[in-house]
């Protein structure tokens, strides 16, 4: 039986998982709070639209240290938190709040061999996009649920020496049950508790899946070792979900049926 193992939101773009125990699913595809916010860069202008493309602002494809700042989101206090090494900062969504998590932000990448990429034109100050509810700041113009199976991201695991775990590939999902990269041949629909999805696409990989999530280091060459020890043409861990018939709330738990075509 397959179910979820796992579930996570991204409260903000390019930043740690915060872990759920679950998700409302809105009939746009979009998880309330996830990536609704952004640190965007100096020269990066207010997006018209829901996208938000990671050049215009922090991300772990670029900058693979910001892996190690551990960040929890308020929903009712609207603060967020932001912890690493000697620096440990709380403040809201103020135009003040805003301003200490760019500096604290800034403060540890000085800190990290990423300190130099800081340094380009157009970089500083950082800003911090968002009102922390709406999920707007996605890299797709259509809002998607990711999500992979775990023995898929175990596979990976034992194929490198680095250690492997579900974090690098930053999935609302996570399922157990399935065997390894049984997930990439669904097609059609599957109920995952009370919400229908249709099946969209593989998603192909970036980076970012090559950032350890406890050092912020390059550890592993992870897209290579997708394409080489697995025999894929593009490096691909996991699939984009749609809601149909209207979203819904999944749990940790829930389980995943393939529905059958009509």
């Amino acid at each position: 039986m397959i179910r979820v193992d796992a579930l996570s939101r991204y409260p903000v773009k390019g930043f740690t998982p915060e872990r759920r125990e679950s998700l409302v699913i809105q009939p746009d595809g979009r998880v309330p709070g996830d990536r609704s916010l952004v640190f965007r860069f100096a020269d990066a202008l207010e997006p018209a639209d829901a996208t938000y493309p990671k050049s215009r602002g922090l991300a772990l494809m670029t900058f693979p240290t910001l892996a190690r700042i551990d960040l929890a989101f308020d929903d009712e206090a609207q603060t967020l938190r932001l912890r690493v090494d000697d620096i440990d900062v709380t403040a809201d969504l103020s135009e003040e709040g805003r301003a200490r998590l760019s500096e604290a932000v800034t403060a540890y990448l000085l800190t990290t061999s990423d300190a130099r990429l800081l340094e380009a034109d157009g970089i500083l100050p950082l800003g911090l996009l968002g009102d922390g509810r709406t999920a707007r700041f996605q890299d797709r113009p259509q809002g998607y649920i990711s999500l992979h199976g775990a023995a898929s991201v175990e596979a990976v695991d034992a194929a490198v020496t680095a250690p492997v775990d579900d974090r690098r590939f930053r999935s609302n999902i996570v399922v157990s049950g399935a065997e390894a990269w049984t997930e990439l041949e669904w097609t059609g629909r599957l109920r995952i508790g009370e919400v229908l999805f249709e099946v969209q696409k593989p998603i192909e990989r970036c980076a970012a899946i090559t950032a350890n999530p406890d050092t912020g280091v390059r550890d592993a060459r992870l897209l290579r070792v997708l394409t080489s020890e697995f025999g894929q043409a593009e490096a691909t861990l996991g699939i984009l979900l749609l809601p149909v018939e209207g979203g819904g709330t999944i749990r940790v738990g829930d389980e995943v049926t393939l529905v059958p075509p009509a």
